[in-house]
């Protein structure tokens, strides 16, 4: 719900700024994309025409929400059954809400409109020009960073002011005016900001001292950015009300008296609430304060002989270790550092959380993140990365390419990883897990801080992820969709198919084409991070559609999972919408949301996670292979439930299917014809690509 919330917020805010500024706009996502609002309709069951045809969903949403946080008050609802189906609907909200949200900034910002051939951008620290004023916008609302750029870009500032975005703020700044619709921005100004990086990495970005002013909007912003950036002399303007960090709030003031207070040190940050002020104020200050920052920055960054008594200090105590997420032993790195080699200190820096346990644990006061600061200065500012810019939703051309594949299974899945990584190790892990899969055939999709992070990792040709794999909605493709609220396009895609390959109605139809997801398309999500209410708000969303998600062992903090119970039959039998009779079937998905102790449990789920009743033999054999090839990699040996998918003989994997037949027999007692080479008896029904599994009575064709 509180997720919900953040999206919904979000979404209203934009809704008012986005009429403000550019009007009544014309809803309109181009001709390549006719089914343009597949999650507003499908929840509304009305078509947006103009933006302020959204009011309608966000009253609604607005409504429900509220009758949905009235429900957790103490003498309320008491069933877990209906706190379940209302954490579901909380989570169809959030689809809403993120939809609502994307939609708009699409539209008002031209951004890209499907564009699987969005260029590869270079990311990271290193691209921002420290000769210039760097102002960084930092968040998931663009309206401040995007008055900036205009504010640079009407009076040619952009020779004396870098911007930088991190977080989802940095992938919509980055696509303003680069789409194909009507322009109400200057023409591909998106391509003048850079992408900083993401937010599990803005402790070190803030220690690095580049930054001359930071803009925060709204949502995944480290509570201490004051206090991190007053010690630095970096001026702080919050933009929205949701992250006011206790600053006065100076909208109706005078811009040239806020930057003056800002320039001079006479006050640490401000809050204005004027997106267009609050850009001019942003661009001014990062500019003007640039050179009265010189002497404090070199204040705050420590010299080498600070670094060597620093770690002089240091007793071999170990307490830091203890309170480490990725258990670094820190003692060791320092001792290192103490002969004189600092390398260690550069191992370790990706792994490095920049939590700050450390630092308050340590009986000796040591400042230990000013020390991966120090030992890694260089490669902080020099920091490049490669990734592909954020392209929107599907076009409905690739829905037609990829529908017959994706419910045959002939493409095995799409997966898709959202969320944050900033936990122990896990810009590799999410690299790692979308590396395994892309070069399996399935689709990937990704966003936000998770693109970033995945760009982090190369090959050994040095190309990263999106440098070696195309952008389409394709097998053996990754995609960037976008920030977090561009996650809504995961669920646009899933109902498109619905609604374009299989011509199921899907205005106002919820629950037909969450049934025909859940039965039809193999897809999976994975939230493999620090498991925010942002994150939860969206794996639950996908859940109600019918899209099962992994999530990372943080995630039991939230105490839910939803798991199927293979040991009873009566729960795995679904109507034939061909005759009306009631069919078994395999468990298919298993599960809606599960949660994973390691990132190779992960992969070996959410590949079984990928079969559907739906699927041909070809395609389940294909699904078979990856769930047989992932295990043996993994754990070196075949998956426990290997036999319960196997409907057929050529569902079998061909490099497993001798053995495998052997098993049946031998194991199962499956009746074997050896000479024919088939399966006589055993499954739990036959192969039939006719067969049309659902779940709702109204569905069935020809009652019998």
């Amino acid at each position: 719900l509180m997720g919900c919330c953040a999206h919904a917020a979000h979404g209203r805010h934009l809704y008012h700024w986005c009429i403000d500024k550019f009007g009544d706009m014309k809803f309109d996502m181009g001709s390549e994309i006719l089914v343009d609002s597949p999650i507003y309709q499908t929840i509304m069951g009305t078509k947006p025409r103009t933006f302020k045809d959204f009011n309608e969903g966000l009253y609604y949403l607005e409504e429900e929400v509220v009758q949905l946080l009235a429900a957790t008050h103490t003498g309320q609802e008491s069933a877990f059954i209906d706190f379940e189906s209302k954490a579901l609907h909380a989570g169809r909200l959030d689809l809403l809400g993120m939809e609502i949200c994307d939609m708009l900034q699409i539209v008002a910002y031209d951004m890209p409109r499907g564009a699987a051939d969005a260029p590869i951008i270079e990311i990271g620290m290193g691209t921002l020009d420290q000769s210039k004023g760097v102002l960084i916008a930092y968040g998931h609302n663009l309206a401040a960073g995007a008055e900036a750029m205009l504010y640079a870009e009407s009076n040619n500032l952009w020779d004396k002011v870098d911007i930088g975005g991190v977080c989802c703020t940095a992938h919509d700044l980055n696509r303003i005016g680069t789409g194909t619709g009507e322009l109400r921005v200057p023409k591909n100004i998106g391509t003048k900001p850079k992408v900083a990086g993401a937010m599990g990495w803005w402790r070190k970005m803030i220690r690095s001292g580049i930054m001359d002013c930071v803009m925060v909007d709204e949502q995944c912003v480290f509570c201490d950015v004051l206090g991190d950036a007053e010690k630095r002399k970096i001026p702080v303007i919050a933009t929205t009300d949701k992250i006011m960090l206790g600053l006065p709030d100076r909208t109706n003031d005078s811009v040239d008296a806020i930057v003056d207070d800002l320039v001079n040190f006479k006050v640490p940050g401000v809050a204005v609430l004027d997106p267009v002020k609050a850009g001019e104020i942003g661009i001014r200050v990062a500019i003007a304060v640039k050179p009265k920052r010189a002497e404090a920055k070199a204040q705050s960054l420590i010299t080498e002989a600070q670094f060597k008594e620093g770690i002089a200090k240091c007793t071999q105590c170990n307490e830091c270790a203890f309170v480490c997420p990725p258990h670094i032993r820190i003692s060791k790195l320092i001792a290192e550092a103490v002969k004189g080699n600092n390398q260690e200190f550069s191992n370790f820096y990706e792994i490095c959380v920049g939590c700050g346990r450390c630092e308050q644990s340590c009986p000796q006061g040591i400042n230990i993140l000013d020390l991966f600061e120090y030992a890694n200065r260089q490669y902080v500012k020099n920091q490049k990365f490669k990734m592909r810019s954020g392209r929107g939703p599907a076009r409905d051309t690739e829905i037609r390419a990829v529908g017959a594949p994706i419910v045959l299974g002939t493409i095995p899945g799409i997966i898709a990883l959202v969320g944050c990584s900033n936990y122990p190790n896990g810009t590799k892990e999410c690299y790692d897990i979308a590396k395994e899969f892309v070069d399996r055939g399935y689709i990937v999709v990704t966003s936000g801080c998770m693109a970033m992070d995945m760009s982090l990792y190369t090959d050994a040709d040095g190309k990263t992820i999106w440098e070696q794999y195309p952008g389409g909605l394709d097998g053996r493709n990754i995609l960037n969709t976008g920030s977090c609220v561009s996650n809504a396009n995961i669920g646009d895609a899933a109902i498109k198919i619905a609604t374009i390959f299989a011509h199921r109605n899907h205005r106002g139809n919820f629950d037909d084409i969450a049934d025909y997801i859940l039965s039809k398309v193999g897809a999976c999500g994975v939230a493999w991070g620090a498991y925010s209410q942002k994150a939860a708000s969206i794996a639950t969303g996908c859940n109600s559609l019918g899209i099962p998600v992994v999530v990372q062992p943080h995630s039991v903090m939230y105490r839910r999972t939803f798991m199927g119970r293979t040991d009873k039959p009566e729960d795995w039998m679904v109507i034939d919408a061909r005759d009306g009779k009631m069919q078994q079937i395999e468990p298919a998905p298993e599960a809606l949301l599960y949660i994973a102790e390691t990132k190779e449990e992960a992969m070996l789920e959410m590949a079984k996670l990928c079969f559907r009743p739906s699927d041909n033999s070809i395609g389940r054999g294909i699904k078979l292979t990856h769930y047989c090839d992932i295990s043996m990699k993994y754990f070196g040996k075949l998956p426990d439930d290997w036999h319960i998918f196997v409907r057929d003989v050529k569902d079998l994997p061909l490099v497993y299917k001798e053995d495998m037949l052997k098993t049946l027999e031998s194991k199962f007692g499956w009746k074997i014809d050896w000479k024919a080479k088939k399966i006589l008896s055993g499954p739990l029904r036959p192969a039939d690509v006719s067969f049309d599994p659902t779940n709702l009575a109204r569905k069935i064709r020809t009652k019998k």
